[in-house]
């Protein structure tokens, strides 16, 4: 099996290669650069594994919640090599790859995954471990008031991960959550392309993958009220 997964969607720029049993990634900070850096990081990894486009089975986005010009970036990059290249797609949950993450590095089998959605919010979701080893969400994606958290679906404790806990950390804790025992791991801020192939995998096998005009992005919060500005009408 042979796919390359891209996510544009929060400040992070990344891209994975899964060619049969090698997996190679690249994940780089770099907030408004992600047109820039994305398509080279896919020919790097390309170049380095020797496959071309054409031989690979399907890309895999990361299809949100995030930044809407960042998720958007990642769904247009993805059709557009998809559709040169005859080849299927597959969006993954951004917050879905953190809480695989949270696996991958720390074993956690219980998360509490939160990115940073401005304007006072959080988009979060609750995820626990499968018997296939891949998280799996437990409701809906939501946009909350870091304020508004409930104790969620858990028994336990859990795992936080993601800017959410990073910038309301303070809110969260001490909203109705604070009867859930929750450790924050601040080395998993952003996704990670790596983690969304392990979650496309059992997707592609099971025929899950769709052709590139189906690719959708997941905004979950549709509609964004912007205050006004001093002096604008």
């Amino acid at each position: 099996m042979k796919l390359l997964a891209i996510d544009t969607s929060t400040e992070a720029c990344s891209v994975a290669l899964l060619n049969g049993s090698e997996l190679l990634h690249l994940d780089e900070v770099c907030p408004q650069q992600h047109s820039k850096r994305v398509l080279p990081m896919v020919q790097q990894l390309l170049t380095d594994s020797g496959l071309c486009l054409q031989q690979l089975d399907g890309i895999v986005f990361g299809r949100g919640p995030g930044s809407f010009t960042g998720v958007r970036i990642g769904v247009g990059v993805t059709q557009g090599l998809a559709f040169g290249a005859d080849l299927p797609v597959h969006g993954v949950s951004t917050l879905a790859a953190m809480a695989q993450a949270a696996y991958r590095l720390h074993g956690a089998t219980q998360v509490i995954a939160a990115i940073d959605a401005r304007m006072a919010e959080i988009y979060l979701g609750y995820f626990a471990l499968n018997d296939r080893h891949l998280m799996q969400d437990l409701g809906a994606e939501i946009a909350v008031k870091p304020e508004a958290l409930t104790p969620g679906p858990f028994s336990g404790g859990c795992v936080g991960v993601g800017t959410g806990w990073q910038t309301y950390r303070q809110l969260m804790l001490a909203s109705n959550m604070a009867s859930q025992s929750v450790q924050i791991y601040d080395d998993i801020l952003y996704p990670s392309a790596q983690d969304m192939l392990q979650l496309a995998v059992p997707a592609f096998a099971e025929g899950q993958f769709v052709l590139a005009e189906h690719a959708e992005p997941v905004y979950v919060r549709d509609e964004v009220t912007w205050k006004k500005l001093p002096g604008r009408g």
